[in-house]
């Protein structure tokens, strides 16, 4: 493709982004796969293109209504490329696929940009850390004088992280595996499980993806399946399992031995989760699709697992750093009703727990109510639980150092290098367990 035609494509990618309510990474897979005459360094140019403007949406916006210019796709693309120092020539949009050149105003619009700072002094905190204007305070209170540097990490672009699935391979065999096929992986510093790529690599290509050595998780999921502390020989429930990330590296510690229950609302995502467990080589997991919290299954299941995981649908906000586009569709409403939605998952993942048994509350959020409000809220309702601190459980079950001195995980990608992660190791006394929420 030649510059021009790059740009057309970006600023097409970009326009279906924001017109569709599916994930960005969504819309770019199809969009490529309907495109086959976009060969694989081009694709990779118009989307690297398409997820800097993304990430730098909210500063971009706001310099174009500096320079009053509507903000819309073909302005924001051109305007990063006026950002970045570039005004293209009009000889430049000439060929196949090109974009139209820019216009008078357009043209005004990039020559006032061209090559400023991005940053800029009167910009307010949320332009300048990329987030959405209302959850201000939010960020404020949690972070304080920390908040720029914060924010300023969920820009950046997330590392190519890997568990090596211990069923299959050690850490040993995984680097030097990937380093067969010219791949440079690092230990991650806080899962004794994790490695982290240098340079990023074409995953579904290699053989210690294809067959199972290693599987694509974040540091921070790895270090929350571990605090599960599932076991061989136990009775374990994934509770929100989603596509199986967790689920895998759950039946890794368990060596394949004992029960391993994977549940979600939606079967496709159940069904999904298949082809990983088969490439990863395991065998004691029963996918289940349930109805929601008032399911039959939960009822006649009630205080018969030995661990219970809740990986809770959130807001997402610890994972800007990979998602950068669900930021912007995310209201404050969508909040208050992920808060009731976890209360009500959480409260009716407990009924499953035997006593002595513990559940495993987790967020992809960094948001106080999505985390330690909810912990709160639970343990009011549910007396016959208690918290057990991670720092406690650390040395045997993750056995590097600890990241945190209080008694739950709460990680940031600029605090700890991960995404940002939440999770509370909740544990049941004896007594009787209740069968309905």
């Amino acid at each position: 493709m030649t510059p021009a035609a790059r740009i057309a494509a970006a600023i097409e990618l970009l326009a279906t982004i924001e017109s569709e309510s599916r994930p960005a990474d969504q819309v770019a897979s199809l969009f490529f796969k309907i495109r086959r005459y976009i060969g694989a360094k081009d694709r990779r140019a118009v989307a690297d293109t398409v997820w800097r403007i993304l990430r730098r949406k909210a500063r971009i916006d706001w310099w174009l209504e500096r320079v009053d210019h509507p903000a819309e796709p073909r302005a924001r693309v051109l305007a990063n490329l006026a950002l970045d120092g570039g005004v293209p020539e009009p000889g430049l949009f000439q060929g196949p696929h090109s974009a139209p050149p820019p216009g008078r105003e357009e043209r005004r619009m990039m020559e006032s940009l061209q090559g400023v700072d991005i940053f800029h002094r009167d910009m307010p905190a949320w332009v300048r850390g990329e987030f959405p204007e209302w959850l201000t305070p939010r960020l404020d209170a949690l972070w304080g004088e920390d908040l720029p540097r914060q924010v300023g990490a969920m820009r950046d672009e997330a590392p190519l992280d890997l568990r090596v699935n211990t069923v299959k391979a050690t850490v040993p065999q995984a680097v030097a595996a990937l380093a067969a096929e010219q791949v440079a992986a690092t230990p991650t510093a806080l899962s004794p499980l994790g490695l982290r790529l240098t340079v990023r690599a074409p995953m579904v290509q290699l053989q210690a993806w294809r067959t199972g050595m290693v599987e694509i998780q974040d540091e921070g999921s790895q270090l929350v399946a571990l605090l599960a502390d599932a076991r061989p020989g136990q009775a374990v429930c994934d509770y929100c399992a989603g596509a199986g990330g967790k689920t895998l590296a759950l039946a890794a510690s368990m060596r394949n031995k004992g029960r391993l229950v994977t549940c979600d609302v939606a079967g496709w995502r159940v069904d999904k989760a298949q082809e990983r467990l088969r490439r990863a080589g395991i065998h004691n997991v029963t996918r289940r699709v349930i109805s929601g919290e008032t399911d039959k299954w939960i009822k006649r299941s009630a205080g018969s697992f030995d661990r219970v995981l809740v990986d809770a649908p959130c807001t997402g906000t610890g994972t800007w750093r990979r998602n950068p586009d669900g930021k912007w569709s995310l209201r404050e409403t969508d909040l208050l009703e992920l808060v009731e939605s976890q209360r009500v998952i959480l409260s009716s993942a407990a009924r499953l727990v035997k006593a002595g048994g513990r559940l495993i509350y987790a967020t992809c959020s960094v948001l106080r109510e999505e985390n330690e409000a909810q912990v709160d809220t639970f343990l009011t309702a549910h007396p016959d639980f208690r918290v057990v601190p991670v720092p406690g459980l650390w040395p045997e079950l993750v056995g590097t150092p600890c990241p945190v001195d209080g008694p739950y995980l709460r990680l940031s990608p600029y605090s700890h290098a991960t995404d940002g992660f939440f999770a509370a190791i909740l544990e049941r006394s004896g007594g009787e367990i209740a069968t309905e929420a």
